[in-house]
């Protein structure tokens, strides 16, 4: 009895202690830079082709290029681009439809107006968003969280009052080079600036019992 209950099943139940699905692909980092970087670059070049509003355009269809690259690529596409692109979609297409490009230069101030607002406000609610914005990048404590969750919602904050500021100010073809050329440097410098932060706070991985 005992030997005929253990040969029947025994094989089937084998494939569940198999091998397990393959891991999704990891972009490469300087890849999925060129993605995000790609559309503001092709903004930049074709508003000083052919204005504000082809600019429009071809960073709508550049950006919605650019995140079907990063699916195909990673299987997946981050929180950051994504929201970036709706905004993008709903504000270009305001600004082509009504020919109004006080549209487009919302833009940024919406998204980081959003971001900083979401970052704060999930701190509050004592549930810091961070860790999906990185998606798995670092691995950090509570207190680290924290404080990086805090830099960045202010940052992101500093950054739509900047927007504002400039788009106001200056002309439109001064605008969208802020918008290519100083935008991008001053997220890079201030990301840099993190480091230390994240150093002291990183969890390492505990070593494998042997």
């Amino acid at each position: 009895m005992t030997g005929s209950k253990t040969s029947g099943p025994q094989p089937e139940s084998a494939p569940a202690a198999g091998p397990e699905a393959p891991a999704r692909p990891k972009m490469n980092p300087w890849l999925k830079i060129g993605l995000e970087v790609g559309p503001l670059v092709l903004f930049f070049a074709a508003n000083a082709r052919g204005g504000i509003y082809m600019a429009t355009g071809v960073f709508m269809v550049a950006t919605l290029l650019a995140l079907g690259a990063m699916w195909v690529l990673a299987r997946r596409i981050a929180v950051m681009p994504l929201v970036s692109a709706l905004v993008v979609m709903v504000f270009g297409s305001l600004t082509l439809w009504l020919q109004d490009d006080h549209f487009i230069k919302l833009k940024p101030t919406m998204v980081n107006a959003l971001f900083g607002a979401l970052l704060l406000g999930g701190l509050a609610f004592k549930k810091p968003l961070m860790p999906y914005v990185l998606d798995g990048m670092v691995n950090l404590t509570d207190e680290g969280w924290r404080q990086l969750t805090i830099r960045w919602g202010l940052f992101f904050l500093v950054m739509a009052v900047l927007n504002e500021v400039v788009w106001r100010s200056v002309s439109t073809d001064t605008w969208v080079m802020f918008k290519t050329f100083g935008y991008l440097p001053i997220t890079f410098a201030f990301a840099v600036a993190q480091a230390p932060l994240m150093s002291r706070h990183e969890l390492k991985d505990a070593p494998e019992p042997n």
